[in-house]
């Protein structure tokens, strides 16, 4: 059994699928490992500490593979070079892409999806979303800090007292917690909303203030699987007055509002960007769904009227080194639910509600049944 970690072949991407800890559990397992020359060097991670885990380190690493490990869905050039058969796990992002999807089916791979691990307890070890959201939180707050021209605490001295920032988290799932944390560790004054009722006890238990419209539509406002749903337009525009008379008052807004296959929502028009003091922050860490921020650049720091946008792409990426650490041992985590460790080698089971929720292509085909294409009427 051949597990390869392959390159990422995208200049905005950083990290990598392996660490010399995972590869010498999976070799632990059985398993030879191959690794792309230079995979782990934007991760700090040198080819020499994949040799010391006992890894080959070569060129052409996936030729022979019966696992290719990646952080982004691999591009279709790559796909040529796997053997037919294998097994790819990596970030797929397949909403919207479905051709990209059909074209592992039409190369013969198993390919999984790690975004789409089903939200059980058995499953948090593998859970992609919530490690990379955790650390994206975290260092959206450490670039508004970096942006903003003021201390985040409140600072009593001889020359007198600079007030705390004030930070506002518009979304409150694992990143906007994180950001939530973080924001208190520095000494800002920390305000959030969402439109799960459910998040409430965990933004006041974090030491910050909860602000939303609390009728009878946002307590019926979250998904079995614990997402947001989508509100309606009347909720939206009560909500979208409660935080406009809010933002004005805010030194830093975080926003986080992502539904799963859809593009991000608004939360943050133009004229609520006008309404902030000149000096502001704004992180918008949903810009590469279409961001939440009117104004925000991909990939940009966008100054509207004083006022700094920040649309870093991949925020996880930028703290490449922790997002490989706990990404490969969701790799690691989840590969070992598919391979039999007596016989020491993959052993699939398709009735698992793991490989369910993940299995985007099998023999040759979607299988998945939000991607499958449907039948023709």
């Amino acid at each position: 059994m051949l597990i390869a970690v392959a390159a990422e072949t995208d200049p905005s991407e950083p990290r990598v699928a392996a660490t010399p800890e995972t590869v010498k559990k999976f070799i632990a397992l059985g398993a030879q490992i191959a690794v792309e020359q230079g995979a782990g060097v934007r991760s700090g991670i040198p080819d020499e500490d994949f040799k010391t885990a006992g890894a080959t380190v070569t060129k052409g690493a996936v030729k022979d593979a019966d696992i290719v490990l990646k952080v982004r869905r691999p591009a279709p050039d790559e796909i040529k070079t796997y053997k037919k058969g294998a097994l790819v796990a990596a970030i797929m992002d397949p909403y919207g892409n479905e051709p990209a999807i059909k074209a592992f089916a039409d190369a013969g791979l198993v390919a999984f999806a790690m975004e789409l691990m089903p939200r059980i307890t058995r499953a948090q070890s593998m859970d992609v979303l919530s490690s990379q959201a955790n650390l994206a939180g975290y260092r959206a707050v450490i670039d508004a800090a970096a942006e903003f021209g003021r201390a985040f605490p409140m600072m009593m001295t001889a020359a007198g007292t600079i007030p705390a920032a004030k930070i506002f988290v518009m979304g409150v799932g694992v990143a906007g917690l994180q950001a939530i944390a973080t924001a208190r560790r520095l000494g800002g004054i920390v305000t959030a909303t969402d439109v799960r009722p459910a998040v409430k006890e965990q933004v006041q238990s974090l030491g910050a203030k909860f602000i939303a419209v609390e009728d009878e539509e946002f307590k019926q406002a979250e998904t079995a699987a614990g997402y947001a749903k989508e509100m309606s337009k009347d909720y939206q525009a009560k909500q979208a007055a409660l935080v406009a008379d809010h933002i004005k008052k805010q030194d830093i807004v975080i926003t986080t509002a992502l539904i799963p296959g859809r593009p991000a929502p608004k939360l943050v028009s133009k004229d609520m960007v006008a309404s902030m003091r000149p000096g502001s922050v704004i992180i918008d860490l949903a810009v590469e769904r279409g961001g939440n921020v009117e104004g925000a650049k991909r990939g940009e720091v966008a100054e509207v009227g004083g006022v700094k946008i920040v649309g870093y792409d991949n925020m996880a990426g930028r703290l490449a080194a922790s997002a490989s650490a706990l990404y490969s041992k969701n790799l690691l985590t989840f590969l070992e639910t598919l391979i039999d460790k007596k016989e020491k080698k993959i052993a699939i089971n398709w009735d698992d509600e793991i490989v369910k929720g993940t299995a985007l292509t099998r023999d040759g085909a979607v299988i998945h049944p939000i991607f499958k294409p449907k039948p023709a009427a």
